[in-house]
């Protein structure tokens, strides 16, 4: 699995972080989305995946 975010998408709303928060992160300075583990394990598939469904601005990419 690798995750990408288009960062000029994101709308700062936070629920990757909330979802995936080993995986999703945000800048402090403007909540703009960070992927803290582009390649996560395979227990978080779910989450992250979740995560993308929940992105309201369709920022989040998931390839396997």
């Amino acid at each position: 699995m690798r995750v990408t975010v288009d960062q000029d998408k994101c709308v700062a709303a936070g629920n990757c972080v909330l979802t995936a928060p080993a995986v999703f992160d945000q800048r402090d300075e403007d909540g703009i989305v960070v992927v803290r583990d582009p390649t996560p394990p395979t227990e978080l598939a779910d989450a992250v995946r979740q995560a993308a469904a929940l992105c309201p601005a369709r920022a989040i990419t998931v390839a396997d």
